[in-house]
């Protein structure tokens, strides 16, 4: 009996559109995430045991936020908790202040939550506990009511680290940061002691509810004006003590990496390139409204600087005055970069509320990162953009694998260790040229368009740092599955 079904011809399955794509189940969304394969348990049966699963899911999506993860990982953890209390569908919506998810109940009814968080802060610690508590829950069975119970334990349980801790803290990412950039032993003590006093100032400058901009540019203003009061007062010193320009130039620009809000520019440019454009561009908009506010600050603190001290002027041959090609390319030796990346990316951790366990590892990334940038720089002379963007997507993989092991987010060592990097100098290198006017023209005129166009190379150093990041994460993101089966073999 002949065969009586339709042969198609070679041109028909060449021109053959692709097949109608079912939607993929919950957990299939978890596949590149910690939380993969996560154990499933029985649907419920009633609305009620429904909702209480998915309000256990918003919950920690809400902690999230609070703490400051970013979009990709909240969305990961509301997921991986919903799927393992055996939901089957859900939708998840995400803006920078709230978290909308819907799922339907047995019978069919829409279940809709909707949590708004007033509030965040940098603690890292707390967001690590959530990362572990999700982690447990997606791979035993668990009971949901003594997960609520430790959920809100993780949110009762008091911050790491007393204050006078973290304002230290603060204190050692301007250190590093000024030895990093090769600053004098007076410029990195006149950059811990600024950076002490403006978060002193920031927080009461907050606690009497001054907008995030108008601190920031305080923050600018201040760093400014104690770095040139150190620079004429030590000019009575001896010379081993006195501070000279560039010092000058570092110890401002210790302050503006401090001041710059170095998460919320990477969750930015991560939401951005992993496709959640409405929160990327509100977490950016944010970055720029601080960067400005920093801005602002130091225009304010050079142009006064500059007109009640003469020792700012514009002639270059002086020995007190701001040589720029200094700036541009500034060269520490290894061992005193190394050393700097080291300390800031620990400082920066203890000012980000990371767990004891966790300082050491991410000092050591923030080497490693530092290493790999001066090695590419000074050594193979590749432009700075680009070493540190190389240098940014090294600490992604790293950062991503170690944190795993330590049962921790990738951020929480990634984020501490590239602080360091940040370009202050560059910052404070185009407000100066923009100011005091360092390009002269052919017509002897100031051109401040050389200043503009210094900003504009911090704003690509800070997108490649964040670039490099999230590549680097997402790199990683397939080869870490022997590390989740290994933690999950040792919990059963």
């Amino acid at each position: 009996m002949s065969d009586e079904r339709p042969r198609r011809r070679p041109r028909e399955r060449l021109l053959r559109g692709e097949p109608v794509t079912e939607p993929l189940p919950i957990s299939e969304s978890l596949r590149l995430t910690p939380y993969r394969d996560p154990r499933v348990s029985l649907a419920p049966e009633e609305e009620a045991e429904t909702r209480k699963s998915l309000d256990l899911a918003v919950r920690v999506g809400e902690l999230l936020l609070r703490c400051g993860a970013g979009t990709r990982d909240v969305e990961a953890s509301v997921v991986a908790v919903a799927a393992a209390a055996g939901l089957r569908r859900l939708e998840v919506d995400i803006t920078n202040q709230s978290l909308l998810v819907q799922c339907p109940s047995s019978s069919g009814t829409p279940v809709t939550l909707l949590r708004v968080v007033r509030s965040s802060t940098r603690d890292f610690a707390r967001l690590a506990a959530v990362h572990q508590f999700v982690d447990r829950i997606v791979s035993t069975e668990f009971d949901i009511d003594r997960a609520f119970e430790e959920l809100k334990a993780i949110q009762r349980e008091p911050r790491l680290y007393p204050r006078w801790l973290v304002m230290l803290g603060f204190g050692g990412l301007a250190g590093g940061v000024a030895m990093l950039l090769g600053g004098q032993r007076v410029a990195v003590v006149v950059a811990v002691i600024s950076s002490i006093l403006i978060d002193v100032l920031g927080r009461w400058l907050a606690r009497r509810g001054l907008p995030a901009f108008y601190v920031a540019a305080a923050g600018g203003a201040v760093s400014t004006m104690l770095a040139w009061a150190a620079y004429n007062l030590s000019q009575n010193l001896p010379d081993d003590y006195q501070m000279r320009s560039t010092g000058f130039a570092v110890a401002v620009a210790a302050g503006i990496v401090v001041l710059l809000p170095s998460r919320t520019m990477v969750a930015a440019v991560e939401d951005a390139v992993t496709g959640y454009p409405v929160t990327g561009a509100g977490r950016l908009l944010t970055v720029v409204l601080a960067a400005a506010g920093i801005i602002v600050g130091v225009a304010a603190g050079l142009q006064l600087s500059l007109r009640i001290d003469s020792a700012f002027d514009l002639d270059l041959s002086s020995p007190n005055s701001l040589k720029l090609d200094q700036l541009t390319n500034p060269n520490p030796g290894l061992a005193l970069a190394l050393i700097g990346g080291a300390i800031g990316a620990f400082s920066g951790a203890v000012t980000m509320r990371s767990r004891p366990r966790m300082l050491l590892p991410t000092a050591g990334l923030g080497l490693g990162a530092a290493a790999v940038n001066y090695g590419l720089s000074h050594g193979l002379d590749v432009g700075a953009t680009t070493a540190v963007a190389i240098a940014a997507v090294g600490v992604g993989i790293v950062g991503r694998m170690l944190a795993l092991r330590l049962g921790a987010p990738a951020l929480v060592l990634v984020v501490p260790a590239v602080s360091p990097l940040l370009p202050g100098l560059r910052i404070f290198r185009g407000m100066y040229e923009a100011i005091a006017g360092s390009a002269v023209g052919a017509e002897g005129v100031a051109d401040p368009g050389t200043g503009v166009a210094s900003l504009v190379g911090a704003a690509a150093v800070a997108l490649a740092i964040s670039t490099g990041v999230v590549l680097g994460d997402v790199m990683s993101a397939r080869f870490d599955r022997p590390i989740v089966q290994r933690r999950r073999a040792r919990r059963r």
